[in-house]
């Protein structure tokens, strides 16, 4: 496959920033001494920003280390050509006609040129079961299997077909889906794999609807919004899940459901998410919603870990005052 590539650029796909490519797929990159590792798999090293290698699958080929490229293979799950295309892109390059006239430095796009066309929404095929989904959620995040049961009957999520990940279905007002977002279902060392589908529409999110209820609850994730409906069943809220802690999906629902008055902001107990849940508080009461941030008990980052906390037995204190709680 690379050899669809001139010399030219390889060179430019390999020479990218590895900690920003990393960084844009969602990972925690910090740095220690002469490396850089990623939060979320402490056993990464990435090596003069442009090499990585994983020391915990030493005796694996092809999944312990390389360049950009092979990062891109193995956590977003793409092929040799796309990895080399995306990264092109990512270093604000793009290729010439066939004729590989060599590559130019995209200008700046000026007000009159038109955008580029948005590429088509397709949802991931789907697997021929649900196996993996199953596990790693009941498993490994500790959703109960009537839970994820109601989601997968509801159409909300399903297992891809190929690798396997998890997608997170976002539908419009009349029920189109519009948005989908995939979560690898391997992260026994880590943070696995997660991204938006490409050509989704980034106006809508994961969400539960409540047509007659007036109060919607807002979560970073999605596995953090299947965690509430775990913990607290059927509340009668709208529930949603930006998929970030940019608020583009919200201003969207709020648009198609304007009887809901009441906003509970249940993002994420760390910095960002505090942040965010103070600046948006601000912004929606200034539009004249009943605003509240909420959401797990301080100790825990969000409410996948404190249900993960409970269903093992961490969090013994908290089980008998779950079962009680209702919203």
């Amino acid at each position: 496959m690379e050899g669809r590539f001139t010399d030219e650029e390889l060179q430019v796909a390999k020479s990218v920033d590895l900690c920003l490519v990393a960084e844009m797929l969602g990972y925690t990159v910090k740095r220690i001494g002469k490396y850089h590792t990623i939060k979320e798999m402490d056993s990464i090293r990435i090596y003069n920003r442009t090499n990585w290698y994983r020391w915990s699958r030493q005796g694996e080929r092809g999944s312990n280390g390389g360049s950009q490229i092979d990062f891109l293979k193995v956590f977003a799950g793409m092929s040799v050509k796309d990895a080399v295309f995306w990264l092109l892109d990512f270093a604000g390059y793009k290729r010439f006609d066939e004729k590989r006239e060599g590559l130019m430095k995209r200008r700046i796009v000026s007000k009159e040129t038109k955008e580029p066309e948005r590429k088509p929404f397709l949802l991931p095929p789907k697997s021929s079961n649900n196996m993996r989904l199953m596990e790693y959620l009941t498993k490994k995040r500790c959703i109960s299997k009537a839970t994820v049961q109601s989601f997968i009957d509801k159409g909300l999520i399903y297992e891809s077909a190929g690798y396997h990940n998890v997608v997170f279905v976002g539908t419009d007002v009349e029920g189109k889906a519009r948005f989908a977002s995939m979560r690898g279902t391997y992260d026994k060392n880590g943070k696995a794999f997660k991204c938006d589908v490409e050509g989704n529409d980034k106006r809508y999110g994961f969400h539960i609807t409540s047509q007659n209820s007036e109060v919607i609850a807002v979560f970073e994730a999605a596995i953090d919004l299947m965690s509430y409906v775990d913990i607290y069943h059927d509340t009668g809220e709208h529930l949603l899940a930006l998929g970030m802690v940019a608020d583009n999906p919200l201003e969207q629902y709020l648009k198609d459901y304007p009887n809901i008055r009441c906003i509970r902001f249940c993002l994420d107990n760390d910095e960002p998410g505090r942040k965010a849940s103070m600046e948006l508080a601000m912004k929606y009461k200034e539009l004249g919603y009943t605003v509240k941030i909420d959401g797990a008990p301080d100790k825990y980052k969000d409410y996948n870990e404190w249900l993960v906390g409970v269903k093992q037995g961490i969090d013994a204190k908290s089980h008998n005052d779950i079962s009680l709680k209702s919203r």
